[in-house]
């Protein structure tokens, strides 16, 4: 049995992925079919990392980042010696889909300059026993950072326990000089508010603090796409919101069920593709 979505034949579309919410393989096939329009520009030319999941949710996900097969609804990039892939338009996103991906990871540059990165990303994790409103006041105290480079920044929830703060570039140096910038910006937050902030990477050893990830700054490391699902229970969706919608939204609030009351008419994240800051 199968079922066409954006003119991709999606085999096994009743296969369920997410068991507890009974979300099947052709649920998650229609949901990026959907969300092309605004998934499509974020995945634009950049290369990718994957999550699939062909037996559904749980130990048996795998990363994909090296295309394995030939195919026409799969682009492919070589860098050195090695062989990476992106997708260009919403039949190669559903083929996707098709694959058992789940979860969409990218770059944070573009081909052809794949040396010159141009979003940077602050992955805002919490200690598990973090109220949420330490979260919000530690994810205003990064924002007035940048604000005060001089920096716009963009906001989306995670998916999971935290919110990402990503900021657009039109031009950097070098991962070098990127990933050192990031580093840096951690340490004056872990140094100027030690209270709050932390850069220990073990989650037994947060203690209350928010894990400032800025390790997903450098060559080869991704972030989670803006508008990708998630791989864990409730379908969440790591979703853009506005600034003055961060004490209302939570960070796995958004989902696969409800994601269309988050989709508002006036794009929060409008101005992403014309800001023109570049890394001093």
């Amino acid at each position: 049995m199968s079922d066409s979505v954006a003119g991709v034949e999606i085999s096994s579309p009743e296969k369920i992925l997410y068991p507890k919410d009974k979300i099947t393989k052709l649920d998650v096939a229609k949901y990026y079919e959907k969300v092309a329009p605004l998934m499509l520009p974020y995945l634009n030319k950049r290369l990718l990392s994957v999550i699939r999941c062909h037996q559904g949710i749980g130990d048996a996900c795998f990363y994909k980042k090296h295309p394995t097969t030939e195919n026409e609804y799969v682009k492919s990039f070589l860098d050195g010696d090695d062989e990476y892939f992106y997708v260009s338009n919403k039949k190669e996103l559903v083929y996707q889909a098709q694959m058992g991906t789940i979860e969409f990871h990218t770059w944070g540059s573009q081909i052809p300059k794949i040396e010159k990165p141009n979003v940077m990303v602050f992955d805002l994790d919490p200690d598990e026993k973090l109220p949420i409103e330490k979260l919000r006041e530690g994810v205003k105290l990064l924002k007035n950072v940048l604000d005060k480079l001089d920096l716009m920044s963009f906001l989306k929830t995670s998916g999971g326990k935290g919110y990402h703060i990503v900021v657009p570039f039109s031009n950097s140096k070098n991962w070098d000089s990127f990933n050192n910038f990031a580093k840096k910006l951690a340490s004056f937050l872990e140094s100027n508010y030690p209270n709050v902030f932390t850069s220990n990477i073990r989650k037994s050893e947060r203690g209350g603090k928010i894990f400032v990830d800025w390790l997903r700054n450098s060559k080869g490391a991704t972030c989670i796409a803006p508008y990708s699902l998630r791989s864990r229970d409730g379908a969440t969706i790591s979703m853009p919101i506005s600034w003055r919608d961060l004490d209302k939204i939570l960070p796995n609030e958004v989902n696969i069920k409800n994601y269309t009351k988050y989709i508002k008419q006036n794009d929060p994240w409008q101005e992403f593709f014309n800001v023109k800051q570049k890394l001093k």
